[in-house]
Parts: structure tokens; C-alpha cells; sequence
């Protein structure tokens, strides 16, 4: 297959805008003879005219080759090497062309064999992803008509696309993403088997699927990809207990609250999936308090969030002791702000809790979703400014100095 080349006539990528670490690394690689070339995201971002996160490049070279090259490089992965090659805190990631056998269905056997630049290209998930650039030269290799997807605005697979989602369910959630940040169209036999092996998803790394939902709700786009999660069905499969609260509320706050948070994104991950039950523990614990009338203590409403919590991500997207730990902390906190008998808090005092100002953070969200909240937000900063002021103006007592033993 011969690729279409774009010149820098034809193209929007200004080379000052190219890393100059991933340059260098392109430049030193090709001039040891090998084939290198920056890919994937970095390059769709540069033909959108954004700044990319990351610079990848893809090169002929293997990884001990890379790394005889660059004293900077370390090899990481097992079952596929990857060099990364640190500049300061910055890395290049350099990753060698490879293949992707397939049986008589499509189905990928191995994926850790070296490959061709166009074999490379043929095993990535969606066209916009499966361009290279070259900046020696300033041109464009495209293989799979990826620079006209991006011209269009749409988003397609790379191959039949029900093959490739079986291959790796998780390209769902990938498309659902790069529809939700850049509002492209998918293009219809994408989209039909979107729908059609949404189930597959539940036979995806958990693990990875957590990854796709945390870095979406960093994201600044985490209001439209919960939309098109719960609208397609995939929400269901993932996170029922919030794809239920959604088809039960008559007004869902949630997507208002991640509104704000995309606003005010990127935010702490345990504040951000507290953002995200917060609405749906709300809704639980005032109907349990209904039900049983009586106003549970702030211990009882930690336990209770902390039950919620794990149902929402216990069956499938497990949430790390950590996350769920802060995420409880600061949904629990917000009853201390405001309480479920809605009486005014006479002696508001800031507890001692480095999680604290999290909890805040949530209230102020909260409080710019719904202008009501906003004097209990007032009230509780105050407490808070005035607890740190008293604190660092606390005097510091000496330590005494330590009395050395005599050796006997």
C-alpha cells in the first residue's frame, strides 16, 4: 500500500510547534539510518492546531538499537519493549514498528512482533490516530485517509470495525472520548457496532477501563463523554448504579456538577470521583433518612459512603484503597457543611484533616452548580482561613535537645 504524502504546503503543522527533544530524537535516528517518525495523538493535535500532551515517535530501530543510541534511554515492558528517553522531567516515548498477526476472523494472535511503518499504522484503533509526520522534511504520511477523516470531523476504525472492537473492547471507550473532546461525528458503521458490542466491554482490563474514566474526568470534557456514555448504553454496563440514577432523575445535577468540574479541571482524582457519587449518595442517604426518620451521625453518613461508593465501582471499574478512601471523606463532609436536618451550624469548626480543603473544594463546586449553596461555601472558607491563620500563628515550641547516652 503506498501512502499519500502531504506537504507542508498541504498541511497545518507549524514546526515550531514540534517538540524540539522529540525532533532531536527523530533527527539522531534517521541519521543512524533508521526510520522515525512522530505519531498517533501528538500529530492529530498538531493538524488540529492544539498543543499535544505527548510527542510519541515510532521508528525501524529496536530497542537495544535505541538505546545504544541515546545514554538517556531506558527500556520499559515485558511482553513489548518501549524506549523512554528523559530529558529533565520530560520523556519521549519511542516505540519500534510492529505487526499484528491475525486468524482467519480478524482476531489479533500476536501483537508483540516488529512490523513495518505501514503494518504499525494498520494495528492502531482510528484513522485521526494513524498518521505519521516527518519534521526533516515536513510531510505527512497517511496510510488509512486519516488526514481527510480530520478534514471531514470524522471518527473511524481502522479495519471492520466490529473486529477491532473485540480485539480490544476498551476502543469504545476511546471513541466515545475523542467524540466527546473534539465533537466529531462517527461515522455510521463505526457507530453501529459501537452499539453492537458495547457488551464486550465488561471483557476489557478493568484496570485500563479506570485509567479512560479518570483521565476523562480530568479531561475538561467529562459533561459530554457521560452524556454519550449513558446515551449509547455503555454507561450501563460500566457503572449501572449511575447509568440508574440517571434514568430515575427527572433533573440530572450530575452533569451540571461535571460542567463546573470541567471548568475548574484538571482536580484531584478522589475529588473528582467524589464529584461524581455525590449526587447519587444525596439522593441515597435523605431517602434512607425519610425512610427511617432519624438524622444519622456524620460516622453513620462516612459508612454509608463508603458502602455507596463500592457499589458504584465494585463490581467491575475496582476503585484503589486510596481513591475510595478520599472520595468518602470528602462526600461525608459535605453533611458537615450542610446538614441533613438543614439547622443552621452554630460553632462551624475546620477539623484537622489534610483531606479538609478537598472537602471544601467539593462545596464550592457544588455551591457554582447551585447559587443556593453559596453562603454555606461563604460561612465554612471563613472557618477554614481563620483555622489556618490561628495555626501559623502558633508559636513553635523548641524541641529539647536530645541527651546522648555514655557508652558503659
Amino acid at each position: 500500500m503506498q501512502p499519500k504524502i502531504y506537504s507542508a504546503d498541504e498541511h497545518r503543522i507549524s514546526p515550531d510547534k514540534v517538540d524540539q527533544h522529540a525532533h532531536y530524537v527523530i533527527h539522531k535516528l534517521q541519521e543512524a539510518g533508521y526510520v522515525a517518525y512522530l505519531v498517533g495523538g501528538g500529530v492529530r493535535d498538531l493538524l488540529l492546531e492544539e498543543t499535544p500532551k505527548d510527542f510519541d515517535v515510532s521508528t525501524s530501530a529496536k530497542p537495544e538499537e535505541i538505546r545504544k543510541l541515546f545514554r538517556n534511554a531506558i527500556l520499559i515492558g515485558r511482553r513489548f519493549r518501549l524506549a523512554h528517553i528523559r530529558f529533565g522531567k520530560k520523556i519521549i516515548e519511542v516505540s519500534t514498528f510492529r505487526s499484528g498477526d491475525t486468524d482467519a476472523s480478524g482476531l489479533i494472535v500476536r501483537d508483540n512482533e516488529w512490523g513495518t511503518e505501514e503494518q504499525d499504522v494498520l494495528r492502531r484503533d482510528f484513522t485521526i490516530n494513524g498518521l505519521f509526520y516527518n519534521p526533516e522534511n515536513q510531510t505527512v504520511i497517511d496510510y488509512v485517509e486519516g488526514y481527510t477523516d480530520l478534514e471531514k470531523r470524522i471518527l473511524r476504525t481502522i479495519g471492520q470495525p466490529e473486529v477491532r472492537f473485540c480485539q480490544d473492547p476498551v476502543r469504545m471507550i476511546r471513541l466515545i472520548k475523542f467524540q466527546a473532546r473534539l465533537k466529531f461525528k462517527i461515522e455510521e458503521p463505526t457507530y453501529n457496532a459501537l452499539l453492537h458490542c458495547r457488551g464486550e466491554i465488561l471483557k476489557s482490563s478493568s484496570a485500563r477501563v479506570l485509567e479512560e474514566l479518570l483521565r476523562m474526568l480530568e479531561s475538561k470534557a467529562s459533561k459530554p463523554f457521560f452524556e454519550l456514555l449513558h446515551q449509547y448504553g455503555v454507561l450501563r454496563a460500566l457503572l449501572p448504579e449511575v447509568d440508574h440514577y440517571l434514568e430515575i432523575s427527572k433533573t440530572p445535577d450530575l452533569f451540571d456538577l461535571l460542567g463546573i468540574v470541567d471548568q475548574h479541571a484538571p482536580l484531584d482524582r478522589g475529588l473528582l470521583i467524589a464529584a461524581l457519587v455525590f449526587p447519587i449518595f444525596d439522593t441515597y442517604i435523605k431517602e434512607r433518612t425519610r425512610q427511617l426518620e432519624k438524622i444519622p451521625h456524620l460516622g453513620q453518613i462516612a459508612e454509608a459512603a463508603g458502602m455507596v461508593i463500592d457499589a458504584i465501582f465494585g463490581d467491575f471499574v475496582a476503585l484503589p484503597r486510596r481513591l475510595q478512601g478520599i472520595a468518602t471523606f470528602v462526600v461525608a463532609c459535605q453533611y458537615r457543611f450542610i446538614p441533613l436536618d438543614s439547622l443552621p451550624v452554630r460553632r462551624p469548626r475546620a477539623p484537622r484533616d489534610p483531606l479538609f480543603p478537598l472537602a471544601l473544594q467539593l462545596l464550592q463546586l457544588r455551591s457554582m452548580a447551585n447559587p443556593e449553596l453559596v453562603p454555606h461555601y461563604t460561612l465554612w472558607s471563613g472557618v477554614s482561613f481563620a483555622s489556618q491563620e490561628v495555626q501559623s500563628a502558633a508559636p513553635v515550641e523548641p524541641r529539647r535537645p536530645r541527651r546522648r547516652r555514655r557508652r558503659s
